[in-house]
């Protein structure tokens, strides 16, 4: 989602967050707003009370101005452009973990750094990358594919379980390398 105005969008509800969302979204493809009409049959609720009250919140917190005329909703300058990502569970840099997918929250980062639309974050727990600078509780942005290149970075899932290393394909096998001197690779 980008982001507008002057405010964080952790401040705005899940439901306006998807009324910001669907107004960029349609003025950014269509290079007008949508109607209040438009958003309620996207939100899939009757009439447009509902989605005044929306914009009057996102109007209220500055991520939208609206004039007195159809399709009047204009976004605030943008501060920056953002995505919303969640945090989906932790990931060991050490020994196979079981992968956790639970959303433990949400982390805002320029949308420049994410390609694709599928990218969330990963919690780091242990130090068998420290020495790729990637530490224990640091946050790891993820994109899911089913391919990677020599000495890329990954978070490889071997039987349900997950751990963070770097990626060797060599004649007959895979390796998962540690950057730690200490740590013997997978």
């Amino acid at each position: 989602m980008t982001t507008y105005g002057l405010k964080s969008n952790q401040e705005l509800t899940p439901r306006q967050r998807q009324v910001l969302q669907f107004v960029t979204s349609y003025s950014d493809s269509n290079g007008y707003p949508p109607s209040q009409r438009e958003i309620a049959l996207h939100l899939n609720v009757s009439g447009t009370l509902p989605v005044m009250k929306h914009l009057d919140a996102l109007e209220r917190k500055g991520y939208i101005r609206r004039e007195s005329v159809n399709r009047g909703i204009s976004l605030s300058t943008p501060v920056s452009r953002h995505v919303s990502l969640p945090i989906v569970g932790t990931v060991k840099a050490g020994h196979l973990s079981t992968a956790i997918e639970d959303v433990q929250g949400y982390f805002s980062v320029d949308q420049m750094a994410v390609k694709g639309n599928d990218c969330f974050f990963l919690r780091v727990s242990g130090d068998s990358m420290i020495n790729a600078g990637i530490l224990d509780g640091d946050l790891a942005l993820v994109r899911p594919q089913t391919t990677a290149e020599n000495g890329d970075t990954v978070v490889a899932m071997l039987d349900g379980e997950a751990t963070l290393k770097d990626f060797y394909r060599e004649h007959d096998h895979i390796r998962l390398q540690p950057a730690n001197p200490n740590m013997k690779p997978i």
